[in-house]
């Protein structure tokens, strides 16, 4: 059972709403009868309308015969939509509908021009100046304002056509206009190619002629300094100069070698000779003819001398002579090779000098062919110059050639064609009869059902007592007895009223809109100091048969005065602990009541395990609060919700899993932060809680009361433990004796 439910007071009696429909049939029905006659009036005699529509192809049409030279047939331009969008504002521009009015002559026709056609009333109003003189506009205007009434003129979506069309009260002029009209686009199309096309024929001729002649004049520069630089060309397109340099740099590279090889050979035969080595390891000794036979000889020596060692002695004259012979052998060899060596010694010196000569002529060539590419660069410039206007003019002559062909051929394809023409309908487009008819039928049923409906709702007889309005006793927390006597405080001015709770939780910067509390208004002032009155005797004589008078011996203090110490201190938290149970939670209850009376804004947070202190102040123990917050299973729109008997507000236990709301109890001094800042006090109902329990919700401005009932020493205890806890501003609060005003109109009673 939700709040807004409990404080409705009335509901929709959707039988006796829907009722009115059968008792008000016959105005009903006579009225949209009534429409639908005046509907099919109107359309009777209303000027039938006829509508046609002509097509166009927006496209290249160009044949790939007569394509220019050099033209690939895909790369035409395709158009795109902001081309197809351009087209229709050609179509439907000035100009073209000036063509089309003049070839049918549609100015003298009284459907293009208002003058012809002027009834008496429209005179009358001219004359008034309620409307424009129709003869103040030119005739041209008239008759392009009127088409351009009739005229529509799109492009078909996801395609390159766009369509024509035209209304008129001639079938066959609603046919004529738009073929007329896309005819004459056609037209206008292919006037502005010939145009274009004689325009450029107008412009190429005289470029073409100056073009040839500075083409001759760019060649004949390029043979002039051709001659004058004396520039040569050799094979592959290059200088002559630098011809002659690449093939001495060869030259050089090769004769360097071959010196460099010499020297060497030389180099290694002069070892061999020095060092006594073999000279077998050098190639050109090889190489030497005589050199070889000489070691021919000298094998075949020792190979006789080793023939006869095997039968005569060492110094036996025949090896004797033998051996003379194998040493003169070996001279002849050393001699052999040092002429070897000595040869290859003149023929590294005759490298030398010939590549001290090539180096000379490179030297020289080096500068010449360096002249020669300065000059040629110069040449390249005005070859280039030369090609670039011969090729313009290529360009040029071609581009003549073939608009002079168009022209005198007159083929100047146009990139649109009509592809449907505009055929003269035979049934009006307006009015359909019909459809306006069972339209205006339909249409003011509607209409009557719902004026009928919002009469019958706005005059309160579809309106019932709601099943929630009659409030029922409900459980309340056990009263301690009043005092003797009460004094009635004389009515004084009216209090300010709190603020309802939709405006708290704004404040509280909830973003969840949809939720908000229906707060219980008060009566005016008047009627409820006629029913305190009323009220007044029969509750004081009560209160003096019943109620023993109250006792103080610690010094605590009554509600009023509670109440009365909170206000004058200006706290923003009452903490209430109550060391005997649930019972003595009733302070908080009533303190939070009074405070709320004076007109300060109160919300009452019970975080007592059974529900004690918000059970009294609702109709129900169901409703979400503070366990459901601290568990992120509602905000703070869905657990603040109004006190029953008074305009203070309260936070409930909740319906939530208690475990898992404690494990997120370091939230708590965030959500009194917040609801201190909405509020003007805060009233916490603690339970037989500690010093330790209470300290997440102590803050700044904050007063820690503590509610008895009776005078024993587990109160003292519990007041001596929050003293020595440090909390020496203790105040005792006892709800002994305490008298609750009686109850306000609307709101129920509480006892």
């Amino acid at each position: 059972m939700s709040v807004q439910s409990a404080a409705a007071d009335v509901d929709v009696d959707l039988r006796q709403l829907f009722a009115s429909l059968a008792r008000n049939w016959l105005r009903i029905l006579v009225v949209a009868l009534a429409v639908t006659g005046l509907a099919f009036a109107l359309a009777w005699l209303a000027t039938p309308e006829y509508k046609a529509a002509a097509k166009l192809e927006i496209g290249p049409r160009e044949s790939e015969f007569t394509r220019p030279a050099g033209a690939n047939g895909n790369e035409r331009s395709i158009p795109d939509e902001e081309a197809v969008a351009t087209e229709v504002q050609i179509i439907s521009s000035p100009d073209i509908l000036k063509q089309v009015a003049a070839k049918l002559n549609l100015a003298k026709l009284p459907e293009f021009d208002e003058a012809l056609k002027m009834s008496a009333l429209s005179r009358t109003l001219v004359l008034v100046g309620l409307k424009s003189d129709p003869f103040e506009i030119p005739l041209e205007e008239r008759v392009l304002d009127a088409m351009h009434d009739k005229l529509n003129v799109y492009g078909v979506e996801k395609t390159r056509a766009i369509a024509i069309e035209f209304s008129s009260e001639d079938p066959q002029l609603a046919a004529a206009i738009p073929n007329a009209i896309a005819n004459a686009y056609i037209a206008s199309k292919g006037n502005a190619k010939l145009e274009s096309n004689s325009a450029a024929t107008d412009f190429l001729a005289p470029e073409i002629a100056d073009l040839q002649n500075r083409v001759k004049e760019a060649e004949a520069k390029v043979a002039a300094f051709r001659a004058q630089s004396d520039l040569l060309m050799g094979g592959n397109n290059s200088v002559l100069a630098t011809q002659q340099l690449s093939e001495l740099s060869s030259e050089l590279s090769r004769v360097r070698a071959n010196r460099a090889s010499a020297e060497a050979t030389a180099d290694s035969v002069r070892r061999a000779l020095r060092n006594g080595g073999s000279l077998d390891a050098v190639p050109e000794v090889l190489s030497s003819d005589l050199i070889q036979r000489l070691r021919e000889r000298q094998v075949e020596l020792k190979n006789n001398i080793a023939d006869l060692s095997t039968t005569l002695l060492d110094n036996h004259p025949r090896i004797r002579a033998l051996k003379s012979q194998l040493a003169d052998l070996d001279r002849q060899i050393r001699n052999e090779a040092e002429k070897i060596m000595k040869g290859l010694i003149a023929q590294a010196e005759t490298a030398k000098a010939r590549e001290a000569q090539l180096v000379a002529d490179v030297n020289t060539l080096k500068a010449a062919s360096a002249r020669a590419g300065e000059e040629q660069v110069e040449l390249d410039a005005l070859q280039r110059d030369a090609a670039t206007k011969r090729q313009q003019l290529d360009l040029y002559s071609s581009s003549y050639l073939q608009a002079a062909a168009r022209k005198d051929r007159n083929y100047l394809p146009v990139d649109a064609r009509l592809f449907s023409e505009a055929r003269a309908p035979t049934e009006p487009y307006f009015p359909k009869i019909g459809p306006i008819v069972g339209a205006a039928f339909v249409g003011s049923l509607l209409l009557m059902a719902i004026v009928t409906l919002l009469q019958e709702l706005f005059s309160g007889r579809a309106m019932r007592p709601a099943a929630g309005a009659h409030f029922e006793r409900i459980e309340q927390v056990a009263m301690p007895a009043v005092q003797a006597e009460r004094v009635v405080a004389e009515p004084g001015p009216p209090v300010a009223r709190p603020e309802p709770a939709v405006a708290v939780i704004d404040r509280l910067g909830e973003s969840d809109n949809s939720v908000t509390e229906t707060k219980l208004e008060p009566e005016p002032v008047a009627v409820a100091e006629a029913a305190a009155e009323k009220i007044e005797p029969e509750y004081s004589e009560m209160a003096a048969a019943d109620i023993e008078p109250a006792r103080s011996t610690l010094g605590e203090v009554d509600i009023d005065k509670a109440a009365e110490k909170l206000i004058a201190t200006g706290a923003a938290r009452a903490i209430f602990v109550s060391p005997e149970g649930d019972e003595a939670a009733a302070s908080a209850v009533l303190v939070a009541r009074a405070v709320s009376d004076a007109g300060l804004r109160v919300l009452l947070l019970d975080l007592t395990a059974s529900g004690a202190a918000s059970r009294p102040m609702l109709d129900s123990g169901l409703f979400p609060g503070i366990t459901d917050l601290l568990a992120s299973q509602a905000q703070f729109s869905d657990v603040i919700h109004p006190d029953l008997y008074s305009d203070c507000h309260v936070i409930p236990v909740g319906t939530a899993d208690p475990v898992r709301a404690m494990r997120a109890a370091d939230r708590l001094p965030i959500i009194m932060q917040s609801l201190t800042t909405a509020y003007d006090l805060v009233v916490v109902e603690c339970g037989p809680a500690d010093a330790q329990g209470i300290s997440r919700l102590v803050g700044e401005g904050t007063e820690v009361l503590l509610s008895m009932l009776e005078p024993d020493d587990e109160v003292t205890q519990a007041a001596v433990a929050l003293i020595e806890s440090g909390y020496p501003d203790l105040t005792l609060v006892t709800p002994i004796g305490h008298v609750a005003p009686g109850p306000m109109p609307g709101r129920r009673s509480a006892a």
